[in-house]
């Protein structure tokens, strides 16, 4: 029986593009030949000389793994729940995986539960999902209401591949505002110093969902910036806080 899906990889899919595709460093840019407003100040990490990397930090790692190992274990009888749910409901696998932007643009094979019809997805991650979209199954609207289809990444804070707090991680060629999201953001990969997370500032600051409006896309990046300068670990335990306040309490997941 299939457990996953994921897509296929080559080995160019899998390899580091951090130091021959873009600079880790850019300058500040303008926008419509006009500085942006200044409704927050921007983070542009080439002003800070060294950067402290908080995905370095073994205090945070420690604080991953033992979280992300025991939030495995408490929520194992849902996971075998809403595992049977997704197989009697749509044929296909109970995972969807795919690969991600990592620490340093190193891609990673990230896990969440599958939450569309197999015969409808997006094969490329690109596509982004709309209000009432018919490729999102019955229980995948329950799933990504309450954001359960996110707790598989778990396996991924264990395995190292991201953490409990960070930038969300992004496909390959994510497009905002109908471009390249590193076109359209170029300090874009700025974002990628530290390991991706499940949740971060940009989604409790309610920067999610559609990256359509350039405004919106743009500031989400600032935000996981402003995160990876303003590090703490009592920032991450607030961030987590938030993030089940709003997601599971209120209902508000997207």
């Amino acid at each position: 029986m299939a457990l996953s899906v994921s897509l296929p990889a080559t080995r160019d899919d899998n390899a580091s593009v951090w130091y021959h595709k873009r600079s880790l460093f850019t300058p500040g840019v303008n926008y419509s030949d006009r500085p942006r407003p200044p409704r927050r100040r921007l983070y542009y990490l080439s002003h800070r000389g060294a950067l402290s990397e908080p995905s370095r930090s073994r205090m945070k790692r420690l604080f991953d793994a033992t979280c992300a190992s025991a939030a495995l274990l408490a929520f194992a009888p849902l996971f075998g729940g809403i595992a049977l749910a997704i197989k009697l409901t749509s044929p296909g696998p109970v995972f969807f995986t795919q690969y991600r932007y990592g620490h340093r643009n190193h891609r990673f094979r990230i896990f969440k539960f599958r939450t569309m019809h197999s015969h409808l997805g997006d094969q490329r991650g690109v596509k982004q999902t709309v209000t009432n979209d018919p490729r999102v199954t019955f229980v995948g609207r329950i799933l990504r209401k309450t954001s359960l289809d996110e707790l598989p990444q778990l396996i991924n804070v264990i395995r190292g591949d991201m953490s409990l707090v960070g930038p969300r991680p992004h496909v390959p060629g994510m497009q905002a505002a109908s471009t390249l999201y590193e076109n359209l953001v170029p300090y874009y990969f700025q974002r990628h110093t530290i390991r991706p997370g499940i949740t971060g500032l940009a989604q409790v600051s309610g920067c999610r969902g559609s990256t359509a409006n350039a405004e919106a896309a743009i500031s989400r990046v600032d935000y996981d910036l402003q995160y990876i300068e303003q590090w703490s670990l009592w920032l991450d335990i607030k961030i987590i806080w938030w993030t089940v306040k709003r997601e599971f309490f209120t209902g508000k997941g997207e």
